[in-house]
């Protein structure tokens, strides 16, 4: 990975959620779901400047769904990986794993 495409912590769960939420990836949707699965709270104009950061850098892509008369007319910005970012956040996990896995075992006997 150069250095451009290392990865945050909140960009690596963004893109995560977006991966996982597929086509009902927006801003508050992927918000909600953090704080579902990691009790985060995040702000949304937090969530929208990481979700335009990673548009920039290629990871992903974005459309704009239609205006709904619950939104007051109002359109939806969504949001889908592309291959970048599928391959970005593959190598982040295989990372995290490379050094998860090289934790020896005696690390882990924990004494009461």
């Amino acid at each position: 990975m150069s250095k451009g495409e290392h990865l945050g912590e909140l960009e690596e769960l963004i893109l995560l959620t977006v991966g996982s939420l597929q086509d009902d990836a927006y801003g508050v949707s992927i918000m909600d779901e953090i704080k579902s699965l990691t009790g985060r709270d995040l702000n949304v104009s937090a969530v929208h400047a990481v979700l335009k950061r990673l548009e920039t850098k290629g990871y992903l892509k974005s459309w704009m769904g239609g205006a709904t008369q619950e939104r007051g007319g109002r359109r939806k910005r969504f949001f889908s990986l592309t291959a970048a970012g599928k391959s970005v956040i593959d190598q982040s996990m295989s990372y995290r794993m490379k050094l998860y896995n090289n934790i020896p075992d005696i690390s882990f006997n924990f004494s009461a």
